[in-house]
């Protein structure tokens, strides 16, 4: 699941060598989320004819041919086709696989298990910078590629992702009723189950937007090159796999509700720092701040979504899912912000994503 994130990372270093505008970079981490649009509630469907392990498998697939593609090269288009197949393919697995896990956990213990997962997600996340950096400085670039060696690394992954996975028994549920689109997008009419929906989307937004303009901010405010500002992506999954990992023991013993409050005012810290501060350390400590506070939003929205409506996990999960369509929406938005401000617009965007995740914090059930 985490490789989609590379996209931040992958999409500076295309704007670097093909000499593209703010607005038009974004378009990469906006173009992969839009298929979360898409995808997410067929996907939900699908899970109900064919199993959600199958599912996931027939994600993995489609995520190692999207990995393999910059191989034969790095143009605009290529980098698009690879995009696409990469959002598509974590659209599937992200809607397919959360599910799959409650057939192994299940009621107040899901939010700790989603939470550790996103800490195991969050591992490829913040290698993937650190990754592109070695490929593109090495004295001999790597397999050739440069930093496009990040992609197929992780392309080998996914098929040793896919061995492990068909090789492993796992005894699903009886599916959920057969639904429709129209069924599953009614779902939308649970006040609760839009409230989550939104929330998705703030996070995703977030995460997305901190991953491809933090490096953006630094090159903007201190003048480092690409290579070097690049690390802040790093700092970001770093303290968001930090978080994930405490989030899974915390969440066991504190109320959702008091944690997600207390990750919000984190975030909400950390944007007024990044509006204002013009120094490394001060930049590097409100993206810190940002991972921490945001690695646990996902699981908890999520967990509360699948627990207010059990009896059609399948097609909450599609609709929670789609809700990471909010990649698409906020990157071109600070996209556009950022051509007409500055990077400070973009910091605006995100800031309203946190202020809706306040008015979320107090619709928590305890």
């Amino acid at each position: 699941m985490g490789f989609v994130d590379l996209v931040g990372t992958a999409s500076n270093y295309v704007q670097k060598d093909l000499a593209l505008s703010d607005s038009e970079a974004n378009l990469f981490p906006s173009l992969v989320f839009f298929w979360f649009l898409i995808f997410s509630v067929p996907t939900g469907m699908l899970m109900n004819k064919i199993g959600r392990k199958k599912t996931v498998l027939i994600s993995l697939v489609i995520t190692a041919v999207s990995l393999f593609i910059p191989a034969f090269g790095d143009s605009y288009a290529i980098m698009l086709i690879s995009f696409s197949l990469l959002g598509i393919g974590n659209a599937v697995m992200q809607t397919s696989l959360n599910p799959l896990v409650t057939n192994l956990i299940s009621g107040d213990k899901l939010a700790s298990t989603l939470t550790f997962g996103q800490f195991v997600k969050a591992i490829a996340s913040f290698l993937a910078p650190i990754i592109a950096a070695w490929g593109a400085t090495t004295a001999i670039p790597t397999f050739g590629l440069g930093w496009r060696s990040l992609f197929i690394i992780y392309a080998v992954i996914s098929f040793l992702s896919i061995s492990v996975l068909g090789a492993t028994p796992i005894q699903e549920e009886r599916p959920d009723k057969a639904s429709g689109v129209g069924e599953c997008i009614k779902l939308l009419g649970r006040p609760f189950i839009l409230l989550c929906f939104i929330g998705i989307m703030c996070h995703v937004g977030i995460d997305v937007g901190t991953n491809t303009t933090a490096p953006k901010i630094i090159m903007e405010r201190l003048g480092l090159p690409l290579e070097e500002a690049g690390f802040a992506t790093s700092i970001y999954f770093i303290f968001r796999t930090a978080g994930c990992f405490l989030g899974a023991f915390i969440l066991r013993s504190v109320s959702p509700r008091l944690f997600f409050g207390f990750s919000v005012a984190m975030m909400l810290v950390a944007m007024g720092m990044l509006f204002v501060c013009d120094t490394l350390t001060a930049l590097y400590i409100g993206i810190g701040l940002i991972g921490f506070g945001n690695s646990n939003v996902f699981s908890v929205v999520f967990a509360q979504a699948l627990n207010t409506s059990p009896n059609e996990k399948n097609e909450v999960s599609g609709l929670m899912i789609m809700g990471l369509f909010g990649g698409t929406v906020f990157p071109l938005a600070m996209g556009f912000a950022a051509d007409a401000v500055g990077q400070v617009g973009a910091v605006a965007v995100m800031t309203a994503g946190v202020i809706y995740l306040m008015y979320y914090t107090i619709k928590i059930k305890k």
